[in-house]
């Protein structure tokens, strides 16, 4: 349930109200608006007696909320949330480019596709430490090792870093991360989002392979419902019956996600495509229809790169594909 309070309300009028409603076993949410101030209430609103609440004079109106998701909810916060990173903004006008390789591999080839993309447009460093990987037998990422080259990457070039996480016991490891990734296969890790709800670090929370919409933002809920609203979500290609690509990229997510929730949207076209020849377009295309960010892939040496080679462009392609999305960003 949401009360849209009208503009005069003043601040004693807000807080008596806020406390009558919790004091009803609510909890209240507060968001300011640019022309409303709303709170949200979440918990047994059947208490709370609509006629009653729409009558007080600094209620402009009360409306009842169908969908599960109550904090990520655009009705409970009108205006776009921006994630803040190392004095870079996520969300509403910003647009932030994460480029990287899909594993870091050694301290020479990170730093060196760290300088390679953050000179060609991209603003924060991409790379995966811990690996979730279908066979037992493929490469499992550097570990705790590779996210300290990610640090020495970050020290030399100054660009923030996002790497994945697989396990809450891992959280110490993520203490100088400035982006914590939840991928696509520990989307519906409860416990997981459960703990990283405890923490105050950006979530990148990636779209599960077959999850809706709706259990994308119910995952966003578990995280905010913990106490941390800084939430980024990602849409990264979803498994339909089509073969000619990895999976297929539900672009129509971007714009549905904008009407549903206050919370940025980035895509990841390498992940959606699988291959690198299909990264540009969608990379266009995912920025038309007004993304927020991109997530890419890029290696130095796809051929022989330890993991996902074939879905990650060259610094020189990621290069051009950059200049390319500046220019439909200018459009918009």
């Amino acid at each position: 349930m949401i009360a849209v309070l009208k503009q005069n309300a003043t601040n004693e009028q807000i807080e008596n109200l806020t406390e009558w409603l919790e004091g009803r076993g609510l909890n209240v949410h507060l968001s300011r608006g640019e022309f409303h101030t709303i709170l949200g209430l979440i918990g047994d609103t059947s208490k709370v007696d609509t006629e009653l609440l729409e009558g007080l004079e600094m209620v402009e109106s009360v409306k009842r909320i169908s969908e599960p998701f109550k904090n990520a909810n655009r009705q409970f916060h009108p205006d776009d949330s921006i994630i803040e990173v190392c004095g870079l903004k996520i969300g509403g006008p910003n647009f932030q480019i994460m480029a990287g390789p899909c594993s870091v591999e050694s301290e020479e080839q990170i730093i060196n596709i760290a300088k390679s993309v953050k000179a060609a447009g991209a603003s924060i460093l991409r790379g995966g430490a811990f690996k979730p990987r279908t066979s037992p037998y493929d490469f499992q990422g550097l570990r705790a090792d590779g996210i300290e080259l990610l640090l020495e990457a970050k020290k030399q070039t100054g660009m923030p870093i996002v790497t994945e996480i697989m396990n809450a016991n891992h959280l110490d490891l993520f203490e100088q991360v400035d982006i914590i990734q939840v991928g696509a296969r520990n989307m519906q890790n409860f416990e997981l989002l459960k703990e990283l709800g405890l923490c105050k670090k950006p979530i990148l929370l990636k779209r599960g392979l077959a999850n809706t919409i709706q259990e994308l933002l119910m995952s966003a809920e578990y995280i905010i419902a913990g106490g941390n609203r800084n939430i980024i979500l990602c849409e990264r290609g979803i498994r339909t019956f089509e073969t000619y690509s990895r999976n297929t990229l539900d672009i129509s997510a971007v714009p549905i996600l904008y009407g549903l929730t206050h919370l940025p949207v980035v895509v990841d076209p390498s992940h959606a495509s699988g291959f690198a020849r299909l990264v540009s377009p969608l990379a266009l295309a995912a920025t038309a229809a007004g993304a927020h960010g991109l997530m890419i892939e890029v290696h130095n040496d796809p051929v022989n790169a330890m993991c996902d080679g074939a879905q990650s462009l060259t610094p020189e392609e990621f290069t051009l594909v950059s200049q390319k999305v500046g220019r439909i960003r200018e459009v918009l």
